[in-house]
C-alpha cells in the first residue's frame, strides 16, 4: 500500500468522543420489544444482549465473527445527536465467512436458536420448533450471492417500525446510499469492555471506540451530517436508485452539495428505482412499505414526500415510455390522495388544482402539456338547475 492509499484509508476512520460513546452505550443498553404474531409474546431484547449471545453462539459453531459493528441511522444519531432524521432501525453488522449454502444455513439457525433464551419464564419451548419461531418473529429473511454481494439479512419484527435487523457480511460493494448514512460504528470493543472491566466507565476510563464512514472521508461526511447536505456517488449501484431515501432526505430539510449535479444524479437515481421495481404493483407495494417503516409517528411527512417524489420522477425521468411514466405518476397522486384522506386533510375545492392532459391524437400546436383549471368556489348570487328534464 503506497502512503497515499495509507493516507486515504486513515480519513476513513475516526476516534468517538465521550459523548458519543455514552450515546451509543445508552442505545446498546435500550430494552427493544420483538413483537410475535398471534398469541406469541413480546420479547424484551438489549441489542448489546442479542449480539454477544448470537456471536458467542456462532463462534460456538466454529464460525468466526471478524467484528460486529452498528449501521445506519443509529450509527449516524451516535455521531451527531441532532441530524434530523432519528433512526428508526438498529443495523447490527457481523463479519463473517458466508462460503457456501451451508454457512447460511448456520447462519440463520443459529439467530432462531437465539430467540429461545429471550422467551420469557413460563413459556414451554419444548413444543416450539425454530420454523415457528421464523413465522413468530422475524419480519424478513434475505439472502444474497452472487459475484460481487454474499450477504443474508434476519430482520426481527417490532410493529412500530424499530425493527433490530442483524446483517451477516460476508462482502458488499455498496455499502451506503448517502453520505450521511454512510457511518459504521465497530462495538468490539465496548462488549469486551462490558464482559472484562468491573468498573463502570467514566470520561477518563472508557474503551477506545472507533468509527469509520465507507463513504470513505469521516470528516467530510461528518460535515455533511451536520450541515444537512446530501451527497452521493454512483447511485446507479443502489438498489431502487436511493430514490425514495433521496425524496426522504430533502422532505427532512436536507439539500444537495449542488444542485445542477444533483439534477444529473436524479436521472441514474429514477432509471435505477424502474430496473428494480418495473411492475406498478411492486411500485406501490415499495412506495407503501417505505411510507410505513420510515415515516412511523410522522405521518403528516408522507404527503410531502410523496409529492417531492412526484416532481422528482416528473422531471428526470428518461427511461419509461410515456404511458408507463403516466401510470407511475398517477400511482404517486393516488398514494398521496389516500394519505391526505388517511389525515381528514382533503383540501377543500378553493385550494384544488385539477391537472388535465390531452390524449395522445390531440396534436394541435396550440395546445400545451397540461391545462391547469383553479377551481372557483361557486357563487351564491344565482342558482342554477342541476338536471335537465326529458322532453
Amino acid at each position: 500500500m503506497s502512503c497515499g492509499d495509507a493516507s486515504d484509508q486513515s480519513r476513513r476512520f475516526c476516534v468517538l468522543s465521550w459523548d458519543q460513546v455514552q450515546r451509543l452505550d445508552s442505545i446498546l443498553g435500550e430494552a427493544v420489544p420483538i413483537h410475535g404474531r398471534g398469541n406469541f409474546p413480546t420479547l424484551s431484547v438489549q441489542p448489546r444482549q442479542i449480539v454477544q449471545v448470537v456471536r458467542a453462539r456462532l463462534e460456538e459453531r466454529g464460525v468466526c465473527v471478524k467484528d460486529v459493528r452498528l449501521n445506519g441511522s443509529a450509527a449516524s444519531h451516535v455521531l451527531h445527536q441532532d441530524t434530523g432524521l432519528g433512526y428508526k432501525d438498529l443495523d447490527l453488522i457481523f463479519g463473517v465467512s458466508l462460503k457456501d449454502d451451508q454457512a447460511f444455513r448456520l447462519v440463520k439457525d443459529v439467530v432462531l436458536d437465539c430467540l429461545f433464551d429471550f422467551l420469557p419464564a413460563g413459556v414451554s419451548k419444548e413444543r416450539i420448533s425454530a420454523l415457528t419461531l421464523k413465522e413468530a418473529y422475524v419480519q424478513k429473511l434475505v439472502k444474497v450471492c452472487n459475484d460481487t454481494d454474499r450477504w443474508s439479512l434476519i430482520s426481527l419484527s417490532n410493529n412500530t417500525g424499530k425493527n433490530v435487523e442483524l446483517k451477516f457480511v460476508d462482502s458488499l460493494r455498496r455499502q451506503f446510499e448517502f453520505s450521511v448514512d454512510s457511518f459504521q460504528i465497530c462495538l468490539d470493543s465496548l462488549l469486551l469492555f462490558d464482559r472484562c472491566s468491573e468498573t463502570p466507565m467514566s470520561e477518563s476510563f472508557h474503551p477506545t471506540v472507533i468509527g469509520e464512514s465507507v463513504y470513505g472521508d469521516f470528516k467530510e461526511a461528518m460535515d455533511h451530517l451536520c450541515q444537512r447536505t446530501i451527497a452521493t456517488r454512483s447511485p446507479e449501484e443502489i438498489r431502487g436508485g436511493g430514490l425514495l431515501k433521496y425524496c426522504h432526505l430533502l422532505v427532512r430539510g436536507f439539500t444537495p452539495t449542488s444542485e445542477s449535479d444533483m439534477k444529473h444524479l436524479q436521472r441514474y437515481m429514477c432509471s435505477r428505482f424502474f430496473i428494480d421495481f418495473s411492475d406498478i404493483g411492486e411500485q406501490q407495494r415499495k412506495l407503501e412499505a417505505y411510507l410505513q417503516n420510515h415515516f412511523a409517528g410522522m405521518e403528516h411527512k408522507r404527503y410531502e414526500c410523496l409529492m417531492t417524489l412526484h416532481q422528482v420522477v416528473n422531471e428526470s425521468t428518461v427511461c419509461l415510455m410515456g404511458h408507463e411514466r403516466r401510470q407511475t405518476l398517477s400511482l404517486i397522486s393516488m398514494l398521496a390522495l389516500k394519505v391526505l384522506a388517511e389525515q381528514n386533510a382533503i383540501p377543500t375545492v378553493t385550494n384544488v388544482t385539477c391537472y388535465y392532459q390531452p390524449a395522445p391524437h390531440v396534436q394541435d400546436i396550440n395546445f400545451s402539456n397540461y391545462y391547469i383549471a383553479h377551481v372557483q368556489p361557486p357563487q351564491c348570487s344565482n342558482s342554477y338547475r342541476t338536471w335537465l328534464p326529458c322532453s
